[in-house]
This record gives structure tokens, sequence and C-alpha cells, in this order.
């Protein structure tokens, strides 16, 4: 099989040989951790006494828990029923590092629950132990094939910073939620590491034409390092003053420019779960301008544009998955 055929699709089996549980797709999981990144925006934007922000957030945050408990316990008996197909989804240079998507939410998870809820760091921390070990395993597996040549240059794709930058940066905000401040700020240093050692390799490769239709979604990851990035460091350091944070959403700005600017390439593409890659991302710079806002006591309506702004893109990839949903078609075909 071309490997171009097949970029997003861990193995080459024909749809009546892989029933709908082992065609589970991490990308799902993007839609747990956009909702998540947009529950955190609302409460953010209710430490503003913005009416009806705290209820929008605790739903958000209810579905987004509900949602990720479900994929978690489906892809476990997909684990123990399809062993082989996970092997090989491990081993895809694109699947392997979207897989990153089910610790990296479960890390959200836990840095938006503890503070709401202090009485389950006792159960918390070891998930997120568990977490941090499952991604670290994976940005070891992605960095090691990335660097040694074994990940072919037309699967070059953003969602190579999953495991690394996004995982360093949430899995800091979930072990400061903890009380782990120290080794929070050391994933910080780490994830920032990491996204200087992918970032010339992944923008080297972005800048050498379009990547091909299947891996157009995941351009949304591109936008992830830096947007995430400031929203840790508006919550690991609560007391940075409005115009440090303001310099962080300027360089958050250039990726999602890059991003707009070659929005023919991936609109041309047909809708699929993939493209809620944009959600966690959004949501993430979202945060962060509330954050601004709030350091720099600006006019809040400026926070609530912010936040509008990635509940429509959120609610909009929403309605597009139901309708996948409806007709049948959210999951791959093979």
């Amino acid at each position: 099989m071309n490997p171009k055929d097949a970029l997003i699709r861990p193995a080459a089996q024909t749809a009546a040989s892989r029933p709908w549980l082992a065609r589970l797709h991490p990308s799902l999981f993007g839609m747990v951790l956009g909702l998540l990144g947009l529950s955190g925006a609302w409460h953010r934007l209710a430490r503003m006494e913005v009416g009806g922000a705290a209820p929008m957030s605790m739903v958000l945050l209810v579905l987004a828990v509900g949602l990720l408990a479900l994929l978690l316990g489906l892809w476990a008996v997909k684990a123990a029923r399809f062993p082989g197909v996970v092997r090989q989804e491990w081993s895809h240079p694109v699947q392997g590092a979207l897989l990153a998507l089910l610790p990296v939410s479960t890390l959200m998870a836990v840095a938006l629950l503890v503070p709401r809820y202090p009485e389950i760091a006792g159960v918390a921390l070891p998930v997120a132990l568990l977490a941090l070990a499952f991604q670290g395993t994976m940005a070891w597996h992605v960095v090691a094939a990335l660097s040694t040549g074994q990940t072919p240059p037309e699967l070059v794709t953003p969602a190579l910073y999953l495991p690394t930058v996004p995982g360093g940066f949430v899995g800091a905000m979930a072990l400061d939620a903890l009380g782990w401040h120290g080794w929070a700020t050391l994933l910080v240093g780490m994830g920032l590491g990491a996204w200087a050692l992918l970032e010339m390799r992944i923008l080297n490769r972005l800048f050498a034409g379009p990547l091909p239709p299947a891996l157009r979604p995941t351009l949304g990851i591109e936008m992830a390092p830096a947007a995430v990035g400031a929203l840790t460091a508006a919550t690991l350091w609560p007391g940075l003053p409005a115009d440090v944070l303001m310099v962080m959403l300027g360089v958050a700005s250039g990726p999602v420019l890059a991003v707009l600017t070659r929005w023919r390439y991936w609109a041309a593409v047909p809708f699929n779960v993939g493209f809620w890659s944009f959600s966690f991302p959004l949501a993430a710079l979202s945060g962060a301008a509330v954050e601004a806002v709030r350091h720099g006591q600006w006019p809040v309506e400026v926070a609530l544009s912010a936040v509008g702004l990635a509940s429509a893109v959120i609610a909009f990839l929403a309605f597009k998955t139901l309708v996948l949903a409806a007709r049948g078609k959210l999951l791959p075909p093979v």
C-alpha cells in the first residue's frame, strides 16, 4: 500500500474484517481535549463574575469527563480484543503521535478537576503519573523515529508535537494542580526543549508545500505549542503581568495566522474528527486571553469575545461531528 494512501490508517485491512471498535480513532480524544479546554476558559470568565460562565463551565466539564471515561473504556476493550491493531497504530508515525491525545486529555481533566474537588487528589495523583508515563513513552518513541530517519518525510506533521510539547505543558498544569509545582516547572522546561527540538523539522516540512489531504486536519495542532504554553504560564505563575501574557499571545497568534493562510487547503478536505485538532489550541488561546484581560483590568468584553469565538468554533465542530455520527461516518471506513 502506498503510504500516502494510508496516512492515518494503521493497517491494510478490509472494512469487513475491521469491526467498529477496531476502527476507533485516537482523534476522538481531540473532542475531549477541546471541551476541557473550553470549560477551563469559561471557568476563568467566571472569576471575572461573568453571568452564566460558571454553569457553562460545569456543563462542559461534565460532558468532557463523561466522554473521556467512555472513550477510555472503549479503548481498553479495543486493546484487549484487537491488540494487533493497537500495535500497528503505535508503530505508525501519525497514529502513534495521535495516541498521545489519550494521556494528554486525561492530564487536562486532572488539571481542571483537582482544584474544584481537592478530595480526589489521592486518586488523581496515580492517574496523572500513569498518564505521564504513557505520554513519556510515546514521546520517546516519536522522537526516536524522527531523529533516526524512520519517519517518512511525507508523514512529518504537526501531530508529532502532541506527545512532547502539549503533553509537557498540560502535564505541568496537572502536577501544579496536585501541588507538585517544582516538578511542574520541570515539565514546562521539557516541553519548551521538545518544542525547540521539533520546530525546525516540522516547519521545514510545512513550508515545503501543502500536506497530503489526509493529513491536513492535523494542521490545527500547529497552533498548540504557543497557545497551550501561554495558558500553562498563566496557570503556573498567576502573578504574571498582563504585558507578559500579551507577548505570549502575540507569539501564539503567529501559528494561528500561518494556519489561516492555508485555509483553502484544509477546508477542501471533507470534514472528519481530525478537525477537532483546532479546538484545544483555540480554547487555550481564549483562556490565556481571559487571564491577560483580567490582569490588565481591561474591558470584560474583550475576554468574552475571545471565549465566544472559541465556543463558536467548537460548537460548529460538535454540530459537524453529530452530522457525521448520524450518517454512520464518524469512524474511518477501514
